[in-house]
């Protein structure tokens, strides 16, 4: 319900909306973007281009690092195909800039699709002042009063940082500040080695810098199936990275030219020094300048609590995306969002997130969907699993690639994935499989009895599903 005096105000800002998106990224434009499309009147609050964490500050450059750090791998590493390469070299600032045209050129796509579904994209910091109406307070647009029959907040999150130490850009990192690094460091430690830890170790790596990779827990890609992330760190091993398992950083002492830190594991204690560290721990919430005295909402650890058409405990405000909590992913946050405005404008009951792929783009790549051969034992679970390596694929081999495999974990009495886990080559591009497989509640024999074009590297999901029953032919 709008308040009282929005109809004094409406006139005189000409600013009444049927629904008004605080965040700018994978939540907040796919929600304003399919508003418009219902023939809403929305607008899209952003402080900074659209496109979010995601595409500015996260997935979208970070993939364009890899691929510069993927092909020089792959040139200095020609000679397998039978190619000579002399005198190969890169320029580490060439290869940030690309990065930043890149997310560029795709913030210039979200406005142009703004423009295409009549969102007005409104420059600044969203303040909920009222349920019902929201105010710009910091920004290029900063005064503006927007009122609105729906509000849906969409702010995401930001890198967790350690107390009591200051970011820099230089000496102390997040990915944020990783991602238009000035210059390349010689050594690095890089802390948290999950999917934007590793992501970054294998980047830095590739072009000679030193560097080390800490988790407390006792994995690489704790989130991971252990095979999975067994193989990612004996790869990461070999091509030099130094991973630190069930180790945690402390003492992190900033000098001018250097860190010095050390490095505990069990009762032993190891003190190194970098030019650089690279905080990879996590996220929090971003909340900043989002609510005013005035408004109140439940919130668990700084996110927003919701129900299950995505609203919160204040009527007619909802929320998306990482700003309601894990799995902080942006193509979950894309689907909450949708789901939250589908469902408050009555085109169909909102969905919540059961099934959602999870990957990493560092080589090899890591795709997965569902549970874990860990999470099924903690239930109980009797299952089957069904394994096939990359080795035993010929278009594996002929790539050059043939490290990892896909498991796929189904189960016992049915045969239906409960979950996929693919390491190697393109196991991003190729889990979408499993995801579909998964949604249609396919079966293991119905994944081994459809014919898959060879040579392909697709052939290692139907494979491993033919290994559930013992009838994988390669292998």
């Amino acid at each position: 319900m709008l308040p009282e005096h929005s109809t004094n105000l409406f006139m005189s800002t000409n600013s009444k909306y049927d629904l008004v998106v605080i965040g700018g990224g994978p939540a907040g434009y796919a929600a304003a973007i399919r508003a418009g499309q219902l023939g809403k009147k929305v607008a899209c609050v952003e402080q900074e281009r659209p496109g979010g964490t995601c595409l500015n500050w996260g997935c979208i450059p970070s993939k364009a690092l890899l691929k510069s750090a993927e092909l020089f791998n792959k040139i200095n590493h020609c000679e397998d195909f039978g190619i000579t390469v002399k005198g190969a070299s890169y320029d580490f600032t060439k290869i940030i800039q690309r990065s930043r045209g890149v997310s560029s050129t795709m913030a210039k796509g979200i406005e142009f699709l703004f423009k295409k579904n009549k969102v007005d994209y409104i420059k600044g910091v969203g303040t909920i002042t009222v349920p019902g109406m929201v105010e710009v307070t910091d920004g290029p647009d900063k005064g503006k009063i927007l009122v609105t029959e729906k509000t849906l907040i969409a702010t995401g999150c930001k890198p967790r940082q350690l107390p009591n130490l200051e970011v820099d850009g230089e000496r102390i990192m997040t990915s944020r500040q990783a991602l238009e690094m000035k210059t390349q460091p010689k050594s690095i430690v890089i802390v948290g080695a999950g999917a934007i830890g590793a992501e970054f170790a294998y980047f830095l790596n590739a072009f000679g810098t030193k560097v080390t990779l800490v988790e407390m827990l006792d994995q690489v890609l704790p989130v991971e199936d252990h095979e999975v992330a067994a193989v990612v760190e004996k790869e990461f091993k070999k091509s030099g990275i130094d991973c630190r398992v069930s180790t945690a950083v402390q003492n992190i002492k900033v000098a001018k030219n250097n860190v010095k830190m050390d490095l505990v594991k069990g009762d032993k204690t190891e003190s190194i020094t970098a030019d650089s560290v690279l905080i990879a721990i996590g996220v929090v919430a971003n909340t900043a300048g989002l609510l005013s005295p005035r408004t109140k909402l439940a919130q668990d650890r700084g996110y927003i609590t919701v129900d299950a058409n995505y609203e919160s405990s204040v009527q007619g405000i909802y929320a998306a995306g990482d700003i309601i909590g894990p799995p902080w992913l942006a193509h979950v946050a894309t689907y909450e969002a949708i789901q939250a405005v589908q469902g408050m404008f009555g085109h169909g009951q909102a969905k919540q997130v059961t099934d959602f792929p999870g990957c990493t783009y560092c080589i090899p790549q890591v795709a997965s969907i569902g549970k874990t051969e860990k999470k099924l034992k903690e239930e109980g679970v009797k299952y089957k699993v069904g394994k096939f390596p990359f080795m035993a694929s010929g278009k594996a081999v002929a790539s050059g690639a043939p490290e990892g495999f896909v498991k796929l974990l189904v189960c016992e009495e049915y045969g239906e994935i409960l979950g996929a886990h693919i390491v190697g080559g393109d196991a991003t591009e190729m889990i979408g499989e499993y995801c579909l497989g998964k949604k249609l509640e396919a079966t293991a024999e119905e994944i081994h009895n459809t014919i898959h074009a060879h040579p392909t590297l697709s052939e290692a999901t139907m494979e491993a599903a033919a290994s559930v029953f013992g009838e994988a032919i390669h292998i």
